[in-house]
């Protein structure tokens, strides 16, 4: 089903059955729409109650794999907390990491 939404952008829409093992399959029309194919990653994100569906560039895998978020996630805190140096050149920054 195409419905309209916004400032007149289409959207399909296809219902999906929560199966065994709690998979669900993309309606065929829509990873055609989005030029899904078989292996790809995908990452899912809850947002509110929505579900959010991103395709993930193969050059970027790396960025997402458990090690680095979890990586990410520490430098976040670590920046929320004000744990950050700033360098006024690049020789000082370099000083600062051998020390």
């Amino acid at each position: 089903m195409n419905r309209t939404y916004g400032q007149g952008q289409s959207a399909l829409e296809g219902a999906m059955r929560l199966g065994a093992k709690n998979q669900i399959t993309i309606p065929h029309r829509i990873c055609k729409a989005l030029r899904f194919k078989k292996g790809d990653l995908i990452l899912m994100r809850l947002v509110d109650r929505r579900i959010e569906l991103i395709l993930i560039p193969k050059d970027q895998r790396w960025f997402w794999t458990p090690e680095w978020q979890r990586k990410e996630r520490k430098a976040d805190e670590k920046i929320a907390q004000g744990r950050v140096k700033e360098s006024a050149s690049v020789d000082e920054l370099l000083e600062d990491l051998k020390s």
